[in-house]
């Protein structure tokens, strides 16, 4: 099963898409752009779940690094 919450790989300019369901979350530059991006998405727990595989899946680049590739 995959996570529902994907952070794709850096882009070139910095950022990561964020998506969940399909749907584009955002671009995240922090991991607090994530967590909110998240928590308008309804996870208000959102920022213990970012190291939880069976939530969020971190493509590409290591996870919580947001700088360009």
């Amino acid at each position: 099963m995959n996570a529902p919450v994907v952070v794709h790989p850096p882009q070139g300019t910095g950022g990561r898409r964020v998506t969940a369901g399909g749907e584009i979350l955002g671009l995240a530059h922090s991991d607090q752009d994530l967590i909110e991006f998240l928590r308008r998405a309804g996870l208000p727990e959102a920022g213990r779940i970012l190291d939880d595989e069976a939530w969020v899946t971190w493509r590409g680049g290591h996870a919580h690094h947001y700088e360009a590739a």
